[in-house]
């Protein structure tokens, strides 16, 4: 529909801040903002936050964020599982430990990654979003397209229950993830990174005192299985050599049980449960950054600024260090554009293109030290694996690392803290809660 027609029907919202996509960066950029008095609005397509497999690592930067933003009791609260090191098996059946996060407790309080289901996560900064006058989220509401006014975003037209319709804001945050439609509509195209390997995600029961993997992964020639364990079930993704998705289905369920029950015989009795191909969910894995990450009037963060590989389970992390970056230094601009009482104005009214270069000038040196340690992972490890040639890390760094066993901070430091690690903005702060 046209947007003359949206705009007769009614259907014309406003907001000093629209944010497409009700993940983690959205979340936060959305609560953080709130709280800084500026008037925003995030969008998301789905109904609820329940969806499977979507990664469930909270790191120490983010655990020490929700502490600052005085929901640590509530987090903590959460189900969840903690991996203290991140290890991967030898081929002699040993487990080299390559980061090792207790190490960390210099840095942190807390020297672990929290494995949270992220609905719990989504649903606790929905539920402090809530409490701020300034906070709206919008369910089953979809973004269709930007739109643009002089060569400026002014907002978005979005689908919900009611039909179509447009919110006109002085910032357009893109937190769709990797597939971002906001970035799609502006042509813009990442720079890709190759990956050896892509993810199949399924999930089969687990007994009360069932196994716990955690970060290890269980490997064996041309593949590897790492297991997250949920409530009641084991949540596992299976990595093999990328753009096999056919010939895996191809072959069928029967075969990829066996398959399974070879490489995790812990599960083996519980393969059955998965009943058919269509219970096991591809990830066409992805590394890539966009070079310019902003226009007039929008800026794109998370995944749709750089889509990261699932080692290290850092995504989430990175994009929720992102949105604090934005909010930090956008919200003095965003609130001076809801004093002027002419949001939006195809003028341009809010960050100024420089301010939104600025988060990128910010979150740029972590972002591509993240992606430069997982692609040398992919070299050493994860390749190696897929391609049948060698299980678990290359010699010299199992030597190193068993050795010198003070050299897994290092890793465990990028994935864990990272370059940069950003702090909540004074306004953002609140005092701890009472809840235990």
């Amino acid at each position: 529909m046209a947007a003359a027609e949206t705009a007769r029907s009614g259907r014309t919202r406003q907001a000093t801040c629209v944010i497409a996509g009700g993940g983690p960066a959205g979340m936060v950029l959305g609560l953080l903002l709130a709280r800084a008095g500026v008037a925003v609005t995030v969008l998301e397509k789905h109904g609820d936050f329940l969806r499977d497999f979507r990664g469930d690592t909270v790191h120490p930067s983010t655990i020490t964020l929700l502490d600052e933003l005085g929901l640590g009791a509530e987090f903590a609260a959460l189900p969840q599982t903690r991996v203290e090191e991140i290890a991967f098996p030898a081929a002699d059946g040993t487990n080299v430990v390559v980061g090792d996060l207790r190490r960390l407790r210099r840095w942190t309080k807390h020297p672990y990654i929290a494995l949270t289901p992220q609905w719990d996560l989504l649903n606790l900064l929905a539920e402090a979003g809530s409490g701020e006058p300034a906070f709206t989220l919008r369910m089953n509401t979809e973004v269709t397209g930007l739109l643009r006014e002089r060569g400026r975003v002014v907002g978005v037209r979005y689908r919900d229950a009611d039909g179509p319709g447009e919110l006109r804001a002085a910032l357009t945050v893109a937190a769709d993830g990797r597939w971002s439609l906001a970035r799609r509509d502006m042509g813009w195209t990442p720079k890709e990174y190759p990956v050896p390997f892509d993810t199949w995600w399924f999930r089969v029961g687990r007994e009360p005192d069932g196994a716990r993997t955690g970060l290890r992964p269980t490997m064996r020639s041309g593949r590897f299985v790492i297991d997250i364990p949920r409530e009641g079930f084991h949540q596992l993704a299976y990595l093999g050599r990328k753009g096999t998705d056919a010939e895996l289905r191809e072959r069928g369920v029967e075969a990829f049980r066996r398959e399974v029950a070879e490489i995790v015989p812990y599960v083996a009795d519980r393969t059955g449960d998965i009943e058919s191909m269509d219970d096991v969910k591809h990830l066409d894995v992805r590394l890539n950054r966009l070079r310019r990450w902003h226009a007039d009037g929008l800026l794109c963060i998370g995944d749709a600024a750089h889509a990261m590989s699932p080692m290290g389970g850092v995504g989430i992390n990175l994009a929720v260090q992102d949105a604090v970056a934005a909010a930090r230094l956008l919200a003095a601009a965003l609130r001076e554009a809801e004093t002027r009482r002419d949001v939006p104005t195809p003028s341009g009214s809010g960050p100024t293109t420089a301010e939104l270069a600025r988060v990128r000038r910010r979150r740029l040196l972590p972002t591509v030290a993240v992606q430069t340690l997982q692609r040398v992972m992919h070299r050493l490890v994860a390749a190696p694996v897929v391609e049948g040639r060698r299980l678990g890390p290359p010699k010299p760094m199992q030597v190193l690392m068993r050795r010198f066993p003070v050299a897994s901070v290092v890793p465990a430091y990028l994935i864990g803290i990272g370059i940069r690690p950003e702090r909540a903005p004074e306004f953002a702060r609140r005092a701890p809660s009472q809840a235990s």
